[in-house]
């Protein structure tokens, strides 16, 4: 049990998240709200995070993406094209500190199952985009607090690895949306369709927080946002289908065989 929350809230906060769950793993597809737990719901929140931050990081700063990695070695490519408009140092900035917030977390703990660090790891995440939010408001330039969103990414992006749950990567579209198309309609094209949507909204909420409010806006939803997703994962606890009160899923990211 939370002892942030009142009693009797966060068996309320695991019913809801639980039955949100079992929409995307349906017990005939194998999850159920056991194998998964409350996760899956919370994993869509975070996709919708990583929306809100790249149209910071894009529309806001440097023109540049703090989540999508993909996207930022083409935009690297480019820059160093001779494109302008493009920041290769913002680029290597993100990419740079992306893989070290991936590589700091995926080392922390690994003798645990991944979703217990779930709910601490989002705080982290949550504390980082604070700080950008912090640097930003005091003129410190567009690199310092992209570098502190592409690390708060690279520390979500390592626990998703790690918790490994079907189609909910949170960041990683092309792959969502090839299995959508080329696969057959049934609760993977829902988990994918729903993921893509989750990105969509978060990208076009945060811009239109930025375009209209400046960028503060849109990096006090997602520290908002965070927060609640924290609090949420520490409320509904871990699954409990697997060995020790773990998850009944991969623990490091990986699936034998």
């Amino acid at each position: 049990m939370d002892p942030t929350l009142p009693r009797g809230t966060d068996n309320a906060v695991e019913r809801m998240l639980r039955a949100l769950a079992e929409l995307l793993f349906p017990p005939r597809d194998g999850g159920g709200g056991g194998a998964h737990g409350a996760l899956p719901p919370l994993l869509v929140g975070l996709t919708f995070v990583s929306g809100l931050v790249d149209a910071v990081g894009f529309v806001g700063f440097d023109r540049v993406f703090v989540a999508n990695m993909t996207g930022n070695v083409a935009l690297l490519g480019f820059a160093l094209a001779g494109d302008r408009q493009l920041s290769a140092a913002a680029s290597l900035m993100a990419l740079a500190a992306f893989a070290a917030g991936a590589a700091t977390a995926g080392r922390m703990r690994r003798d645990r199952p991944a979703a217990r660090l779930f709910g601490p790891l989002v705080a982290v995440q949550a504390v980082l985009v604070a700080g950008a939010l912090a640097v930003s408001s005091a003129g410190a330039g567009p690199l310092p607090s992209v570098g502190l969103l592409a690390l708060a990414m690279g520390v979500q992006n390592a626990v998703v690895h790690r918790l490994a749950l079907p189609d909910l990567t949170t960041t990683v579209v092309t792959r969502t949306l090839t299995g959508l198309a080329a696969d057959r309609w049934g609760p993977a094209a829902r988990r994918r369709l729903v993921s893509l949507g989750a990105l969509f909204c978060g990208a076009l909420s945060g811009g239109l927080l930025t375009l209209r409010h400046g960028p503060w806006a849109a990096l006090a939803l997602t520290i908002a946002l965070l927060a609640g997703i924290a609090l949420a994962g520490g409320a509904a606890g871990v699954p409990t289908d697997g060995p020790d009160g773990g998850s009944a899923g991969p623990v490091n990211g990986r699936r034998d065989g």
